[in-house]
């Protein structure tokens, strides 16, 4: 007896989930039969409306195929899936037991994140899975999307866009050939070549992402950030649209493509508003000049200003190199477009066969040709050229102002303090004497980077030795340094940091520190006389 009630209460569940699982016809004007045209098939006419598990078809006219569970739909086709789903189009076929749906002709299809059109969209209810094969818009509360090829997750507000595809708002446009849209976040994944246009710079990249609410884009594959003045590339790149702020990571190249000049390191930042870009990990500064491009290294880069004042600062372990032209100071300032280059902290500079080194040092390049044009070095300006006896050729002096002419010291003019040490030599290259000699202010000419003139504005003091006859002991002026070990004698070389210079530039800085304190405490002194003297007047 319980079997029976079992295998009847299983038939009648059985036959009622089959019913449910049906298309069912709730409301038509007109049904017919016509075997003939339409085997099989009910034809519903006139404010048609079936429905299956939750969905709800609307339309003109409708075949009605119950033994396969299929219904054709022609005319305002309108589909309704609960309260979020509205479809609207001029053909449906809807197979009841795969539960997909293809429709064509003037598609829109509307949910409460966006609206979906294109000529012919395929529904897999399932799940919950729209795609198209031939061109779809989408709009939403921010964007506009376009794609060749695409599917739409229903349930995660997804978008796998493919071929062709473009995203618009009123402040960029985006291209791929395939990304995946999130509807309610408006974050877009990018896959392969892809690019975003917008009002005053394009992104590139082959991976990453996109927020356009946000207005933040980090790329992780061969990322470049596009100015019209320049280009900023690297593994990784952060933007953040908003604050017109880039971070870029790993092998970075900034372009400066109308100064033509390159900087390279391992991580840079680049603030728009500013126009500048900080660069650290091995950072190096290229002036490309098709004779003679210049190398400089730091610690630290920093370029800033617009396209016709671009400044580049280097601090910490600075070093260049050019061909003709080479340099180390602690900290470095150099204009491009004024040619001009400002040394501090213990700097040398090589040109030529002479060193030069002073408490600072400026020198300008002329800016068509590249080529050292003058320098002026001041508070202990010392020159130095090494003879192919094994001495030295000296200048020193408390100021020193220099010319050049195609790269080699065409004239040295040294103000206060005044000493040299020279090797003569005559038409054949033989040394004849040695001269030391001391005087407040000397000029010295030379020829062919030889001392060919020497003028003495005040009293001189001194003497010319035969070579055999000069005093080893004075052979080296006080405070002389020879520092051929640090000269960087190749790009690569740069990147070397000399024993010692930590040292060296811990005890200028302290120097420094000490010289502002006592400069700040003498002004205090000489406002508090001033004040006390103005008291006194008060008084009287």
């Amino acid at each position: 007896m319980k079997t029976s009630i079992f295998i009847t209460l299983f038939f009648i569940t059985f036959i009622s989930f089959s019913q449910q699982r049906k298309i069912q016809l709730i409301h038509a004007d007109n049904t017919i039969k016509d075997d003939t045209k339409y085997p099989d098939a009910i034809v519903a006419l006139g404010n048609v409306q079936v429905a299956h598990e939750g969905a709800i078809l609307s339309c003109k006219q409708a075949l009605i195929y119950q033994e396969d569970n299929i219904v054709k739909a022609f005319g305002d086709v309108v589909i309704n899936q609960g309260d979020t789903i509205t479809q609207t189009s001029k053909y449906v076929h809807y197979d009841g037991k795969t539960k997909m749906a293809k429709s064509w002709g003037n598609v829109v299809l509307t949910d409460p994140k966006m609206v979906l059109k294109t000529d012919t969209l395929h529904f897999d209810r399932t799940n919950q899975l729209l795609f198209y094969e031939n061109h779809a818009t989408i709009n939403d509360e921010t964007n506009t999307l376009e794609s060749q090829i695409g599917k739409y997750y229903l349930e995660t507000n997804m978008f796998q866009a493919l071929s062709k595809v473009i995203i618009t708002n009123p402040d960029n446009k985006v291209t791929s050939n395939h990304l995946d849209y999130f509807t309610n976040t408006g974050i877009s994944n990018l896959y392969g070549p892809s690019t975003i246009e917008g009002k005053e710079n394009t992104l590139y990249c082959e991976e990453g992402f996109n927020d356009s609410k946000r207005r933040i884009s980090h790329f992780i594959k061969n990322a470049k950030l596009i100015y019209k003045d320049r280009i900023i590339e690297g593994d990784s790149l952060y933007y953040d649209e908003n604050k017109k702020f880039a971070s870029a990571t790993g092998n970075i190249v900034v372009t400066d493509t109308i100064n033509n000049s390159i900087v390279k390191g391992d991580y840079s930042e680049y603030f728009e508003a500013k126009d500048s870009v900080f660069v650290i990990g091995k950072p190096v500064a290229i002036s490309v000049v098709e004779k003679d491009s210049t190398y400089i290294h730091g610690d630290t880069l920093l370029v800033t200003g617009k396209q016709d004042f671009r400044i580049v600062r280097a601090y910490h372990h600075v070093k260049f190199f050019k061909k003709d032209l080479q340099g180390k100071c602690d900290s470095l300032f150099t204009s491009e477009t004024m040619g001009i280059t400002k040394m501090y902290r213990n700097p040398v500079l090589w040109s030529d066969v002479n060193q030069i080194t002073g408490d600072s040092i400026h020198f300008l390049t002329n800016t068509v040709t590249q080529e050292l044009d003058s320098l002026k070095v001041y508070n202990n300006a010392f020159v130095i050229k090494q003879d192919s006896t094994g001495g030295f050729s000296q200048i020193k002096g408390k100021d020193l102002f220099g010319k050049f002419k195609e790269d080699k010291i065409e004239k040295i003019f040294v103000s206060g303090n005044g000493e040299m040490i020279n090797y003569n030599r005559d038409e054949k290259k033989e040394l004849v004497g040695i001269t030391k000699m001391t005087c407040s202010d000397m000029e010295f000419l030379f020829l062919d980077g030889e001392l060919d003139n020497l003028k003495y504005k005040v009293k001189p003091k001194g003497k010319t030795y035969p070579p055999s006859k000069f005093p080893e002991a004075e052979g080296k002026l006080k405070g002389f340094i020879w520092r051929q070990d640090e000269q960087p004698l190749t790009k690569e070389a740069i990147f070397i940091h000399d024993k010692g210079d930590d040292a060296i530039i811990a005890e200028i800085i302290i120097k420094e520190k000490e010289a502002k304190k006592a400069k700040e405490q003498k002004r205090v002194e000489a406002l508090k006389k001033e004040n006390a003297e103005r008291e006194k007047v008060k008084d009287e």
